[in-house]
Formats: structure tokens, sequence, C-alpha cells
């Protein structure tokens, strides 16, 4: 990986939600990654290091730069998802992206297998969540390993121009845009979204209870509180609940 300060500032920041992935238990052990555009013919990637502990232990140098297409080449050391292919399809496929998180929340697997859609439950509670839902969720109804072209294919189809895809019985992948630093933070944030609805979506059904949406009245009531509180705030508060290194 080169050492030119904006390659660095990208990586830690991939490291960093890697880690907040894992404090929010977004991910389990050492499954999910995170990937940022570098140029268009390279992106940089969260990797499994010699020493790999899981995700919650992610340090920038387990960041990597490896081509957009073709051999990954020599990672000194480290080696690349298995689902490499997710992150490659997804900013082939969609110019204006800069990160993609894929990440195996259980709740999002467990509702995932209901087979039916998650519906926007709730309003103030989580207005980004709730108008995510609202415009609806889509979901890939393959639960593979995605490691060839034509699996993410079917992906990246199912994801179209949202911002989030569903992966019955695997988990997710979160898409956003802007510059990196930003769209990795607000990947992960999209992903917390789906999580938390996932989670109220099945506490409303254990309670003997059927997810129903809010009003179109009420969604048309929410405010946009902006990027300055549901990114940067947002992202300062999840970062509290990293635990403190030794």
């Amino acid at each position: 990986m080169t050492e030119d300060p904006t390659t660095t500032g990208v990586a830690e920041t991939i490291a960093t939600a890697c880690r907040v992935m894992a404090a929010c238990g977004l991910v389990e052990h050492v499954l999910g990654h995170i990937s940022a555009r570098q140029s268009d013919t390279h992106l940089l990637v969260r990797c499994r290091g010699p020493r790999e502990a899981g995700l919650a232990a992610t340090e920038p140098a387990d960041v990597r730069r490896v081509p957009m297409a073709g051999s990954v080449g020599e990672l000194s050391g480290w080696t690349a998802p298995n689902e490499l292919v997710i992150h490659r399809a997804v900013l082939h496929r969609r110019p204006e992206a800069t990160a993609v998180v894929h990440a195996h929340p259980p709740a999002v697997v467990a509702a995932s297998l209901l087979d039916e859609p998650l519906v926007p439950i709730y309003g103030a509670y989580d207005i980004p969540g709730a108008r995510m839902a609202a415009d609806g969720i889509p979901m890939w109804d393959r639960s593979a390993l995605i490691t060839t072209d034509d699996l993410a294919a079917g992906m990246t189809d199912a994801l179209a121009d949202r911002p989030v895809v569903i992966l019955r019985g695997h988990g997710l992948v979160s898409v956003a845009g802007g510059d990196p630093v930003t769209a990795v933070r607000t990947a992960v944030l999209q992903a917390v979204a789906v999580d938390t609805l996932a989670r109220m979506t099945l506490a409303v059904r254990q309670a003997g209870g059927t997810p129903r949406p809010i009003s179109d009245d009420d969604l048309a009531a929410l405010p946009d509180l902006g990027g300055g509180f549901n990114v940067e705030t947002m992202w300062r508060h999840l970062l509290t609940r990293l635990p403190r290194r030794v």
C-alpha cells in the first residue's frame, strides 16, 4: 500500500470502521470487510493479516491496496477477502460509489429468513432507517458465498441503485458515495440502521405482534436532520463504543 497521506487517512478510517462494526455487533469474529475506491484501477480493502484476530482488532496495516480487476498479486503476508468480488462488482457497476461494506448482522440474517420485506415500523426513533425502509430495502434471494462474477452480478442486480441490499441468510451490502472517508462512515451507518430495523422487527414478532408501516403522513412529516447530524454526530457517538486501546 502506498504511503501518501490521502491513502493513509482512508486506511485509518476503514480500520476504525471495522472496529466500529464489531463493537456494534454487525460482524462476528473474522467475517466482514470494508473497501474504498482509490482510483479507477485500485481499491483499498480490509484483508486478513498474518496475526489475524478479527475485525475488532483491525489496524490500518490490514487495509491493503488491490486492483479493481485481475490477480490481486503479492500482499506481503495479507490475504484478500474471499468475497473481494463484491467490492469490485459494486464499484464497477456504480461509478458514483466510493465505499462498500459487507457485514453479517445476526438480526438481519434472522429477519431475512422471514421472507418478508423490512418496512418502516417506526419514524422519529430512527429517521434515516425509516426513510430507507420506506424507499424499499431489496433482498437478494441467495445465501451463497459470493466468489464468482456471476454471483456478484446477481447481487448487484438486486442492489440496483439502492444504498443497501440484504443477502438472504447471509448478511448485507451497504454502498455510499462522496469523499471516501465520509462514504465509509455513511455505509457503516446505513448498515447500523438496517440492523436496528431488523432487531426491532424481530422484537415485534417475538412479542406476538405484526410489524406494520407507519402512515404516509407520519413519514412525510419526518425532518431531514442533515449530514452533520446523521453522519458526523452519529459517527462520533459510535466511536465512543470502541474499547479503550492500551
